[in-house]
């Protein structure tokens, strides 16, 4: 309803403003039809020379454009001197125009060759009122002669806004099974609907006779676009972005991706930027453009996905031995995959251990990968120690600069020492189950995520469908 209201008063604006531009139109052109008289001579230019006799001398000249001026009865003690062809203007007037009048009259008739307009405007205070109401006068004279034209324009304006509105629903309705995204949707059915508005104006500007007008506001909307892409080119682009990101479905509301060094989970797609609630529980706003332009990982496009860990084993224990205990404890665990089947390698010989790198498949939409890791490393240290497998620190270089001094013990440390050093030290002990309380339910983070309170940015539009 929102939109239908805001559309609404879109097309009501647009309808004012070419009623308006009609009516001054009409206006002009019904100035231009009415007949002269003597109201409204001063606003008609001379077409052609004034005659007086062939070889008339100046004093005929003067006598002829001061009978002329007297007639006209716009100018009070009118005086015109002729000397060698310069005519020289004299008197009072009321208005701008009718000074102009007499001097384009010296200038067009016959025998002048220069002229020297020296009548004075009367811009009294009467005078300027008289001359505002007759102004106003002849402006209502010529809306009540444009009328006719002005229900036209509204009569073929509200018909074409008519049309537009069913024409639109009609592509709507045929089109929105053929296009999956609601934004290419509205694109589409508008591009279709809105040429249809634009030929009801271009009728009613041809009807007005402003054909060049019409064909400027059809063929200017070109030009329009382009200054306006120019002027804001970073929205255009986030728009333009949003739109192919809305037609190939790089990915859904809810998937956990990771996409211009941020990782969240999908919230919103809108005509400027993707909104993504991380997994610390913020919501973060990437552009549309960035996100196109970007890789995109969509760590929920395939269900199962593969993790590693690394374990360290010392060179006297058994490698064979250690790849059997880990890969127990990852066939056991039951958030791993049995196929692709787990894998336990020798990435590495290290300076004080030997480093296996272990490789295993689980199912990403139940499990959390860090959850697992954590599970699986536990196990694994635990099957190591309890299997006899020694996992000893990195070595250490240590170097004393002076040497290394000797002290001389007494037998009986020295004996408790040496019986400590050969009791076998026993593995603390430890939680053996798949998953510690601290662990939880090994679940994924994305389906707590989705019960967060909070406002999602921009919410009101929404390019994307949730699985």
């Amino acid at each position: 309803m929102a939109r239908a209201a805001k559309a609404s008063a879109q097309w009501v604006r647009s309808l004012v403003a070419a009623v308006c531009l009609l009516f001054f139109s009409s206006a002009g052109m019904a100035q231009l039809l009415e007949p002269a008289d003597p109201a409204g001579m001063e606003d008609a230019p001379l077409a052609q020379q004034v005659e007086v006799v062939p070889g008339a001398s100046d004093a005929q000249i003067a006598a002829r454009l001061s009978d002329i001026l007297r007639a006209t009865e716009w100018y009070e003690a009118p005086q015109v001197t002729v000397t060698d062809g310069v005519a020289f203007l004299d008197g009072t007037t009321d208005s701008q125009l009718r000074r102009n009048w007499a001097g384009s009259l010296a200038e067009k008739t016959q025998g002048v060759v220069a002229v020297v307009n020296r009548i004075a405007v009367d811009a009294d205070v009467g005078s300027t009122f008289g001359r505002a109401w007759v102004e106003s006068v002849g402006l209502a004279q010529q809306a009540l002669q444009a009328w006719p034209l002005v229900v036209l324009a509204v009569v073929v304006i509200v018909a074409a806004w008519l049309v537009s509105v069913l024409v639109l629903r009609i592509a709507r309705h045929v089109l929105t099974g053929r296009i999956e995204s609601p934004l290419l949707l509205s694109v589409v059915v508008r591009a279709i609907s809105i040429p249809v508005f634009l030929l009801g104006i271009y009728f009613v500007l041809r009807v007005a006779g402003l054909t060049q007008l019409a064909l400027t506001v059809l063929g200017g909307t070109g030009l329009i676009g382009i200054i306006i892409g120019f002027a804001f080119r970073d929205i255009a682009e986030n728009f333009l972005a949003s739109l192919l990101l809305s037609m190939r479905n790089p990915f859904s509301g809810g998937d956990l991706i990771e996409v211009a060094g941020h990782t969240g989970i999908v919230q919103n797609l809108n005509t400027r930027s993707t909104v993504l609630l991380t997994l610390d529980g913020n919501h973060v706003q990437i552009p549309n453009a960035t996100v196109f332009k970007s890789t995109i990982k969509n760590y929920s496009s395939i269900p199962s996905r593969r993790a590693e860990f690394m374990v360290g084993i010392g060179y006297d224990s058994s490698v064979s031995l250690a790849q059997r205990l880990i890969g127990e404890v990852l066939n056991k665990h039951p958030a791993v995959l049995g196929q692709p089947e787990p894998l336990v390698l020798v990435d590495e010989l290290g300076d004080a251990t030997i480093n296996l790198r272990v490789f295993y498949w689980f199912d990403s939409v139940s499990y959390s990968p860090a959850k697992i890791n954590s599970a699986l490393l536990r196990q694994t240290k635990n099957a190591l120690l309890q299997g006899g497998i020694e996992m000893p620190d990195p070595a250490r270089e240590v170097v004393f600069p002076k040497g290394v001094p000797i002290v001389q013990m007494d037998a009986a440390p020295r004996q408790t020492a040496e019986t400590s050093a050969d009791r076998p030290a026993q593995p603390p002990h430890e939680e053996s189950s798949d998953a510690t309380a601290e662990e939880g339910d090994l679940s994924n983070e994305s389906k707590s995520m989705e019960h967060t309170e909070g406002r999602v940015p921009e919410s009101e539009i929404n390019l994307l469908s949730r699985r």
